[in-house]
């Protein structure tokens, strides 16, 4: 049931993001506010705001779902509607949590938490097991290119720390992880009420050998959403700088890979060539620029550069497409079917789109990927684009950066999409 993560522990204070998600009631808030006021990471000014809104409910003693439920509207229905982002620390790692929320029309925030989550945390009622919103948003997950699950099987207060009712979690978590395809998953038996096994192991619950849950946030792999791929690296012009006397260099976010002066490159979609002159940064030259890093970058050639243009070594480049195949998590009313256009934000390119056609949709029961015309609300489907700019991708499994995208309404100007290039992994697209 329980495989031990297949990455070194964490050295020193690595950054691990990671993104709590799961059904409505399932106890994500309470959990995230069980492990910040164990490990001593709330002021006391926090407390007393918790402590306060807990009167004001009727709660007897702190309602610790409070510490991230933060906005009114979310006190007075019960659930969280915005992500809630919390920063944390143990001597041994730094942490960025995402507390994604649980209702299905808020799905559209939940992957918003999860695109650059190192790991995702999915909380399960252990009197109920897996929901359809648990699985929904662990395929999302997968689908954004999460690999390590760290599951948190709630509430065993509630279910008489009962051993049967914790391994009956731990079956259907790792049926499901199996069909998605993920490297690592761990289930650790928790009460995020009482705080047994979340920073501190329970006594309640002697036939759990395993870690706590913050041991396994300590001990997971990180850093993975930014580096992961084998598709080169990549540098969306996000600004073109024109220096006083003459000469431009261009910024952006590396992704992917690293740059280093002297490596000869091709700017696309054009596909002119160049050579590195130098990687910079506000502190001066650098001799490499690793994923993630934030740099202005010059070439040996005077070339048309603009923004939303992809820099990447002329030896891996980034595929140019006018049509291609995407995976979808459809957000918004109404369905979205062929014919139907679109603006597509993609990295620094924003470009009118159309859908040629509605290819399938994903039963997150089954996992199959079903003939459909059309995606309603939190729908997930495989769809066919057709963009009026060329864009450079990558598949989204080679670059999360280059291989995502969001769909904007051209009336409201609200996102309606989120897209990953390629069809999902786990399934194939049915035969039409």
């Amino acid at each position: 049931m329980t495989s031990t993560p297949g990455a070194e522990p964490a050295s020193g204070s690595s950054l691990l993001r990671f993104a709590t998600i799961g059904s409505v009631d399932d106890g994500k808030s309470t959990l995230i506010g069980r492990l910040l006021h164990d490990t001593k990471q709330l002021f006391d000014d926090q407390l007393e705001a918790v402590a306060s809104a807990s009167r004001r409910h009727g709660v007897e003693g702190v309602d610790l779902a409070f510490v991230t439920d933060g906005l009114r509207a979310e006190r007075e229905q019960g659930i969280t509607i915005d992500v809630a982002y919390r920063y944390a620390s143990t001597p041994r790692r730094k942490f960025v949590i995402a507390d994604c929320p649980g209702h299905v029309q808020y799905t559209r925030n939940m992957a918003t938490g999860a695109s650059t989550a190192d790991l995702a945390v999915v909380v399960v009622d252990a009197t109920t097991g897996l929901r359809e919103q648990t699985r929904r948003h662990t395929c999302i997950a997968a689908l954004l290119g999460v690999r390590h699950l760290l599951v948190a099987a709630n509430k065993m207060d509630l279910a008489g720390w009962d051993e049967a009712t914790y391994r009956s979690v731990g079956d259907e978590v790792d049926a499901l992880a199996r069909r998605l395809g993920m490297a690592t998953v761990t289930v650790v038996p928790v009460s995020a009420l009482l705080g047994d096994n979340v920073a501190v192991a329970s006594t309640r619950m002697p036939w759990y050998r395993g870690p706590t849950l913050l041991h396994a946030l300590e001990e997971a792999p990180a850093g993975a959403w930014a580096h992961e791929g084998d598709g080169g690296a990549r540098l969306p012009v996000q600004w073109v700088v024109r220096h006083p006397g003459g000469g431009r260099s261009y910024a952006g976010m590396v992704s992917g890979g690293t740059f280093r002066p002297g490596d000869d490159v091709v700017v696309l979609p054009g596909g002119q060539r160049s050579r590195l002159t130098s990687v910079e940064t506000f502190d001066g030259p650098l001799d490499e620029a690793p994923a993630s890093l934030s740099v202005t970058v010059r070439l040996d050639d005077e070339l048309d550069v603009s923004r939303g243009d992809l820099i990447a070594p002329a030896g891996s480049s980034a595929e140019v497409v006018r049509e291609f195949d995407a995976t979808l998590c459809w957000f918004a009313d109404p369905p979205v079917e062929a014919g139907r256009r679109f603006r597509i934000k993609h990295t620094t390119r924003l470009t009118p789109a159309q859908t040629v056609s509605v290819l399938s949709r994903l039963d997150v029961g089954s996992l199959e990927l079903e003939s459909t015309s059309a995606l309603g609300p939190n729908e997930i489907g495989v769809v066919r684009l057709a963009v009026g700019t060329p864009l450079a991708v990558d598949p989204y499994r080679a670059n999360r950066v280059t291989g995502s995208f969001v769909m904007i309404d051209e009336q409201t100007n609200a996102t309606v999409a989120a897209g990953m290039v390629g069809v999902p992994e786990f399934a194939a697209v049915p035969q039409r």
